[in-house]
Order: structure tokens, then sequence, then C-alpha cells
């Protein structure tokens, strides 16, 4: 690192990812700062350096063996930082140690027989939450929150006929279970039942949200929020305005000679049919048979893929619903939860794949919802957007959701 780059960075001040300290504090301190910038999108600490950003310079003649045996005794799990030192005016020098995101989460300060968890809250860095540390081991992949027990929601929450379907056509049950147990230990060694409290069987969150009657009904955020409005703006006089109910899944049915056939009562299946005459525009041209031909706003098959995308993908310890709103201008669905695990924006447009619910994505794929390919944000909706519109949509990423917008046909955001 340069000097004129060192100066850039303290000129700027402590941050989310950036920490001041002198070299003689106690090594617990360092540990803890490092620790919650881990568990954010990782950081740089630079040692000799004040918090006002006056610089001090460090004292230890063995700063680098010193920080080392920091994040070897006092961070779990281990993590490889770079360190270097950067001359500055007076015979001073600045201690750079640099450290990536962390793709273990949650990682865990160790101390006095402890190991505490920290989080980064713009400068500071806090003990995190119960739900925090939840969100943490979901990342890491240590809690798969899809398989989390719905309080309350026993076996007759599930439609029993959307689940015979699935043991007859997805998964080739030779028989269907006769009795409640016998289909409690089914569904159990599926990912869609397991033991609540007291041992008592209930569902998972994935087998509300696939196969429930009334998902909300047990799981609160488990809807879709779909708003329309006349103008750019949330008013208060919205054309539509409604929390969606029904499992993912639409119920198959045998129908004679035709086989299977698609009710269209799933999740998606409801917003599209309420989506299909607010996306399009009447022309002022009279078409064939004195009728007005009907110009698309937004493609219903970018709709879908994002909306797939948010179902599948979204952190469910997040207790707010999916939220797909519809604008003169644009079309906007945000997502509860940031990206998963160490994916970015950048990874996803490439077509990297990190699915957050496994069982969820698995399912969704059984029955054609999505591609073994998994890559629709590239192959489908960036292509498709550019084409009706000759622009990008726009992904925009918090700590609290992911958020995409696709631009109307004809309209400048």
């Amino acid at each position: 690192m340069l000097k004129a780059e060192l100066l850039e960075i303290i000129a700027s001040g402590e941050s989310s990812g950036v920490e001041f300290k002198r070299d003689d504090v106690r090594p617990e301190q360092i540990g803890k700062e490092i620790v919650a910038m881990t568990n954010l999108k990782g950081g740089r600490l630079l040692l000799g350096v004040e918090d006002d950003g006056t610089i001090s310079g460090i004292q230890r003649a063995d700063t680098e063996e010193w920080v080392m045996n920091i994040f070897a005794s006092k961070i779990h799990p281990m993590l490889l930082p770079f360190y270097e030192e950067v001359a500055m005016d007076g015979g001073k020098r600045v201690a750079a140690v640099t450290f990536t995101e962390g793709p273990s989460k949650p990682y865990v300060l160790r101390h006095e027989g402890r190991e505490e968890i920290y989080i980064r809250v713009g400068t500071t860095s806090r003990l995190a939450t119960r739900e925090q540390q939840a969100r943490l081991h979901e990342m890491g992949g240590m809690l798969h929150a899809e398989l989390l027990p719905v309080s309350g929601a026993g076996l007759d929450a599930l439609d029993r006929q959307r689940l015979s379907d699935f043991l007859d056509h997805i998964t080739r049950d030779a028989a269907m279970p006769q009795s409640e147990a016998e289909w409690y230990g089914r569904l159990s060694a599926l990912g869609f039942m397991t033991d609540g409290p007291g041992g008592v069987p209930v569902c998972t969150i994935a087998g509300i949200l696939l196969f429930g009657q009334a998902p909300r009904r047990f799981l609160r955020h488990a809807g879709i929020r779909l708003m329309i409005f006349e103008g750019k703006e949330k008013t208060y006089d919205a054309r539509y305005d409604r929390v969606l109910d029904s499992p993912i899944l639409s119920l198959w049915t045998k129908s004679g000679d035709s086989g299977r056939v698609r009710s269209g009562d799933g999740l998606l299946d409801k917003a599209d049919a309420i989506l299909k005459p607010y996306i399009t525009d009447e022309s002022d041209e009279i078409g064939e048979g004195f009728r007005r031909d009907a110009a698309p706003r937004f493609s219903r098959e970018v709709i879908r893929e994002i909306l797939l995308n948010a179902v599948a993908h979204r952190d469910w310890t997040r207790f707010t619903d999916i939220e797909l709103v519809v604008y003169a201008d644009r079309l906007e669905v945000t997502s509860p939860g940031p990206l998963p695990n160490t994916m970015t924006i950048e990874k996803m447009i490439a077509g990297q794949r990190s699915p957050r619910n496994l069982l969820l994505v698995d399912v969704l794929r059984d029955y054609d919802y999505v591609d073994a390919r998994g890559i629709g944000i590239r192959n489908k909706v960036i292509p498709r957007v550019r084409k009706m519109t000759g622009r990008d949509p726009i992904f925009e990423e918090t700590d609290d959701y992911l958020k995409t917008t696709v631009p109307a046909a004809g309209a400048t955001i």
C-alpha cells in the first residue's frame, strides 16, 4: 500500500469496514473488531492511528507477530489476513491489516473460556442479538432456516392433495402413507415436517411454503405483498394493495385423458393473474376487428423470474413479506435479506449460483419452476429487459433487502 493511499483511507475516517487502533491495547479488543468486520463484509484494521485520525505510529517491535497470534488464538474459525507496514512522516509506521469477508460465519472471539459473536454496526462493534446470530449461522451454512419448525402448524395445515401429487409424480412413491404416523415419517424424511416443542410433529418453513393450505395463518411473512399505483410514487389511493396468501406450488389433479392438470392457484400464478391487466397499455391505434392492440409495459417472464428468485432465495429469518410494486414508470421487487453467503450483485449477474434455501430450490426445480442451470438473471431477466426497454434492470442490495427495479417500456427512470 502506498503512503498516499493510506492517507486517503485515514482521511475518510472509520467506517463499517475500517477501524483505527493503537497497538498497545489488549488483544481481545483487536480481536473484537476483526470478528465484527469479518461477520460483515471484511475490512481493514489500521494500527498506529488514533480514533480522530492522528497518526501515532506503532510502538511494538514485533507488531506483525503480535497480530498473527491474535488471529491464531482469539479468532475462530481461522482467518488469513494480509499484513503490511507503511512508512509515514517523522519515522512513524502504520500497520495495515486487511481481511476479507469470512465464508464460515459466524466468526467468534475466544476469550476467557467464552466464545462471543460480534457484528459491525456503522463504526461500532456490538454483540450480536439472537436473531442476528441466526442469520450469521444461516449465511455460513450452519443453519437452514427453511428447515426450522413452524409452531402450531401440524399435518392438517398442509394440503393433502398437493402432497399426494408430489409423492406420486415427483418422488414416485409406490404407495401413499395411510396413517398420520406414516405421513409424518415420510414428510419428516423429506424435510417438510420435524419435531416441534415437546416432540410434537410440526411443519417446517419449507413444508408450509410449498404445501400449506393457508401459509400466512402460521407464517405471517409467507406471502407476497402486491401494490399497484397510478403514478411514480407510493400514495394512499393505490389501485391494488393486498398480501397474497397461497402455497408456492399449484394444485395438480388428474383429469380424464388429459393427465395431470395444473389449477393455477399457486402463489406465483395468483400474482401473475392479478398483474395481467396492469402491465399492458392499450395502443392508440385500432387494429383488426376494431380492437385496440395491447402494448406490454413489462415482461411477464421477467416478473416471474424475479419473483421466483425472491421466493427461493430470500432470508426466511426476516419477518417481512416479499414486496412487488408496480408504478407508472417501473416495477420493483424487494426480497427480504441480503444476498446469501458471499454472493454479490456482480457474481449474480455473472451467473454464479449460491442458493440459500436448498430444499425449496430442489422442489421448485422438480416442478419446472426453475431450470437446472439456475442462471435466470443473466440469461433471461437482463437480456429481455434490455431488449424491451433499451436499459438494464437495477439491482440494489442492503443489509436488509435485495431490490430489483425493472423500467417500464417507453418510460424513463
